[in-house]
């Protein structure tokens, strides 16, 4: 018989019953990945991930583009949330899936214009660490989402440089594929409406909330693309353990939108290596991260509703007050 039931027959009981209750389901709260160099990563309890993951820590379907130096697509710790094009197949040098991209299994190189998005930087690596590393597999780091599909959507050089046109092409390659996360760790140059538009279609087409960097100048006003007044962008600023501004990191009251951890941040580098980097763009992969997990419970939302939902729920310190728009960090 049903609980209810059973309740009602033993409260009604004419033995000795003392009194009668349901048993309950309980959790663990704070849930902790057994990764071994978790530890290192104050970021997640800033941004309280582990209250987070006792709820959700992912789905593995969701799809999140690193639009940088590529993305290390062997690396121990994210091979197994790299995104593999379910309609390409590799090397065949032809478009299987019609999605205009030859032999787009991971992603695609707008740099050099060829399929494979291979980081030989290890930016791009280091930011999908952050977001996307395999969560409580026992090695290495977790990201935010344990689970997921990182793609590579390339267009900055070996070097770190690149042009705005290599990244509208990325971004377009996001609405080709309606991929609805981007974390964007870069930024520079001048306002192109090139640009803006293909930020602000990627959002009214499939839904693409742009997380992006506010930039390492240490001044205030962001930088492109950050300071772009798409609806479907969110700027983020860089914050130390201590839960200061970074030196570095720029801000705004009207321009940056909230922060995250961005200074000695420990993630994945290519060959199976782990460094601690620094900047804006450490930060942004915790938002991003944060999108991702918000985004695949969520659901049909629209980027306006996603970012909304991240901005009005920041967690609000005294650094942040009155130099971002929500004077708080990621929680």
């Amino acid at each position: 018989i049903g609980v209810r039931e059973a309740l009602s027959r033993l409260e009604h009981h004419a033995g000795p019953v003392l009194y009668a209750e349901p048993i309950y389901v309980v959790h663990a709260f704070d849930t902790i990945p057994n990764d071994a160099l978790y530890n290192t990563l104050y970021g997640m309890d800033q941004i309280r991930a582990p209250q987070a993951w006792d709820e959700h820590q992912g789905d593995q379907e969701f799809v999140i583009a690193v639009i940088d130096t590529g993305i290390d697509y062997n690396h121990p710790d994210l091979v197994d949330n790299i995104w593999t094009n379910p309609g390409e197949i590799a090397g065949n040098g032809q478009d299987d899936d019609g999605n205009g991209y030859v032999d787009d299994v991971h992603g695609y190189d707008f740099y050099s214009y060829e399929p494979d998005p291979m980081d030989s930087n290890g930016h791009g690596t280091h930011c999908g660490g952050t977001i996307g590393g395999v969560g409580d597999n026992g090695v290495g780091v977790a990201g935010v989402n344990w689970r997921c599909r990182l793609v590579g959507a390339q267009f900055l050089s070996s070097g770190g440089s690149g042009s705005t046109q290599g990244a509208i092409d990325a971004v377009q390659y996001c609405v080709a594929n309606c991929f609805k996360v981007s974390n964007n760790s870069w930024g520079g140059g001048g306002y192109t409406q090139g640009l803006f538009d293909a930020i602000e279609n990627a959002g009214d087409l499939c839904g693409h909330v742009f997380v992006a960097a506010a930039g390492n100048g240490g001044y205030n006003g962001a930088s492109y693309p950050a300071a772009y007044t798409c609806s479907n962008i969110l700027s983020v600023a860089a914050t130390d353990s201590n839960e200061q501004l970074a030196s570095f990191s720029q801000y705004s009251a009207t321009e940056v939108d909230l922060g995250a951890p961005g200074v000695d941040v420990n993630s994945t580098t290519p060959g199976n290596n782990y460094s601690y980097y620094s900047g804006t763009s450490m930060a942004t992969p915790h938002v991003a991260g944060g999108v991702g997990l918000v985004y695949s419970v969520m659901g049909n939302s629209s980027a306006e509703e996603i970012i909304e939902i991240i901005t009005s729920t920041v967690r609000p310190i005294s650094a942040l007050q009155g130099i971002t728009v929500t004077g708080g960090v990621l929680n």
